[in-house]
C-alpha cells in the first residue's frame, strides 16, 4: 500500500489531503530546549537534522515566522554548485555538493537533483584565460572542471547565438559536469521529515519579537507564541539577519538586496545544462516542467521587497535574447525575488557570535540554496560542539576584524 506525504496538510484543511499523512509533525513549542533554531528555511531544517542525526541533540525547535521553506529557500534558482576559487571556498561548497549527491537516498525523499552540468561563458579573450585559471584553480582543489572550445559548446547547447556578428561572440567556456539543478521545495520537505522523525519540533507561524537576557546572555527566544527558553539559539534567516541582530544588540557587516528571477511558459526540452555569462549578467536553466528558468545579477539598493526591480528585468531579458534569438516569442509565467545576504567578500560567516548563547548562520549571498547541507552541517557542529567545524574555521565573525577576507566575488557575483 502507498502512504501519501503532503507538507500542505500543515497549512490548509483542504479535503484533498485528509487522507494523506502529514509530513511532518505539527508541533507547539515547549517552555525550553536545549537549542532553538530561528528560522524554518533550508539552512534552519539541516542544522536540526544534523544536530539529531549527528550528535544526537533532539530537544530541538525551529521557529519559523511563515511556512517552512517559504523564503529564499523556495525563492531562487536552485542551482547547485561547487566552481569556486579559494581553498577554503572549495573545500566547503564540495563538502555540500557531496552531501546534496547522497541527500535523496539520505533523507528517503527525491529531491530531483539533475547533475547536467554548469556552463560558465567565454566571450572574449580575456574571458578564454580567465576560465582557464578558474578551471585550473578548481583543479588544484580536487573538484571537476573541463575547459571548453566554441565547436564543443556548439554541440552542447546548439541553440546559442554563433553568429558571427553576435555582440558578444561564443569563444568557449568551463563546465563544472557534476553540477545542477534540484528541487528547492523537496529539499525544505525532505529535511524537515527527517527532523520531525528525529524529534525536532518545526513550529510554523512563529514570529520572533525577541531575545531572553540573563546576565548578557541568550538564554531564549520571545515568540508570538510565548516565551521559549533555551541553552542555546542558532538564527539562519538570510537576508534578515541584521534584523535579529539589532535585537540582541550587535551589528553585522552584511546588507541586504533583492535577488529576482523568472520563469517562462513550459515547453519540450531545448536546454540540456544550466549556462551563466557573467559578461551579460545572466543565466539560465530549463525546469523538469519545462520551464526556462532566468536569473541574473543582484538589484542593488538595499531592500526587502521580494519583486525586485524592473530596471534588472530589462536587462536580464534583453541579454536572454542576445543569447537565445528562438526564445524571443517565449510568454513569461512568472517573476519573484527573494531578500539576499551580502558580505564584502560574498563568502558565510558560521559560528558564533559576540553575544553569548547566540550563534548565527548568514551572509550566503547569492549561493544559499547550494550550502544547506554543509551549512545546517557546519552550524550544527558549533552548536553541539561549541567548537567551530574545520570547513566552517575560515568564515568567523572576526575575519572582519582582522582582514583575513575570502574574497569569491568573481566566483560568487553572478545570482545563482
Amino acid at each position: 500500500m502507498r502512504t501519501h506525504y503532503s507538507a500542505w496538510s500543515l497549512l490548509s484543511a483542504s479535503p484533498r489531503h485528509d487522507d494523506w499523512a502529514p509530513a511532518w509533525r505539527e508541533a507547539e513549542p515547549k517552555k525550553k530546549y536545549d537549542i532553538v533554531i530561528i528560522g524554518g528555511g533550508g539552512h534552519g531544517l539541516a542544522t536540526a537534522y544534523y544536530l539529531a542525526k549527528n550528535h544526537a541533540i533532539r530537544n530541538v525547535a525551529i521557529v519559523e515566522a511563515g511556512w517552512i521553506g517559504g523564503g529564499n529557500t523556495g525563492r531562487n534558482t536552485t542551482i547547485i554548485r561547487s566552481n569556486y576559487l579559494y581553498p577554503e571556498s572549495a573545500r566547503l561548497y564540495e563538502h555540500s555538493l557531496r552531501l546534496y549527491e547522497g541527500l535523496s537516498r539520505e533523507l528517503n525523499y527525491n529531491i530531483m537533483f539533475s547533475q547536467r552540468g554548469i556552463v560558465t561563458l567565454a566571450h572574449s579573450r580575456h574571458d578564454l584565460d580567465a576560465h582557464s585559471r578558474w578551471a585550473n584553480a578548481m583543479r588544484c582543489n580536487g573538484i571537476d572542471a573541463d575547459l571548453l572550445t566554441a565547436e564543443e559548446l556548439r554541440r552542447l547547447v546548439p541553440r546559442l547565438n554563433f553568429d558571427a556578428g553576435a555582440r558578444f561572440p561564443l569563444l568557449g567556456g568551463f563546465i563544472q559536469r557534476r553540477a545542477g539543478p534540484a528541487r528547492h521545495d523537496a529539499v525544505a520537505w525532505g529535511y524537515a521529515r527527517a527532523a520531525s522523525a528525529l524529534g525536532v519540533d518545526i513550529i510554523q507561524s512563529c514570529p520572533v519579537d525577541g531575545f531572553i537576557m540573563d546576565g548578557g546572555r541568550v538564554t531564549g527566544v520571545r515568540t508570538g507564541k510565548g516565551d521559549i527558553r533555551a541553552e542555546k539559539v542558532a538564527m539562519a534567516v538570510s537576508g534578515h539577519s541584521t534584523v535579529l541582530a539589532d535585537m540582541a544588540g550587535f551589528r553585522l557587516p552584511v546588507t541586504s538586496y533583492a535577488l529576482q528571477a523568472m520563469v517562462s511558459e513550459p515547453i519540450k526540452p531545448v536546454l540540456d545544462t544550466v549556462l551563466l555569462s557573467p559578461a551579460v549578467g545572466a543565466y539560465w536553466s530549463q525546469s523538469d516542467k519545462g520551464e526556462l528558468v532566468i536569473g541574473g545579477a543582484l538589484d542593488l539598493y538595499p531592500s526587502y521587497a521580494q519583486r525586485g526591480s524592473y530596471a534588472v528585468t530589462q536587462q536580464v531579458l534583453a541579454a536572454t535574447l542576445e543569447m537565445f534569438p528562438s526564445f524571443s516569442r517565449l510568454r513569461l509565467l512568472r517573476q519573484w525575488a527573494g531578500i539576499v545576504d551580502v558580505v564584502q567578500d560574498s563568502s558565510p560567516i558560521i559560528g558564533p557570535t559576540p553575544v553569548p548563547g547566540l550563534y548565527i548562520n548568514c551572509g550566503w549571498g547569492t549561493g544559499g540554496f547550494k550550502a544547506i547541507p554543509v551549512g545546517g552541517w557546519t552550524l550544527a557542529h558549533v552548536l553541539a560542539t561549541g567548537k567551530s567545524h574545520e570547513l566552517a574555521e575560515p568564515f568567523q565573525l572576526e575575519r572582519f576584524a582582522t582582514g583575513r577576507l575570502i574574497d569569491e566575488a568573481a566566483a560568487a557575483g553572478i545570482a545563482h
